[in-house]
């Protein structure tokens, strides 16, 4: 699992999130696919620290899930 993604079962019941928020990965995934980009992201979630390879990341972390 990428740095950026944590699970815990505190924090929306074990769905993986963007770790340190309750953002699940899910969320930033399809705000991506909907043409979201990074500076996008941080204007919704100005507190949301994420680059372009954490987006990647993310997204490949997905893909891998739905596998």
């Amino acid at each position: 699992m990428p740095k950026i993604i944590e699970r815990n079962q505190k924090i929306l019941g074990g769905q993986p999130v963007i770790k340190g928020t309750r953002i699940p990965v899910a969320r930033v995934v399809a705000l991506h696919i909907q043409g979201y980009t990074v500076s996008d992201l941080k204007k919704d979630y100005p507190y949301l620290a994420l680059s372009k390879k954490d987006l990647q990341e993310i997204y490949r972390y997905y893909l891998q899930q739905l596998a």
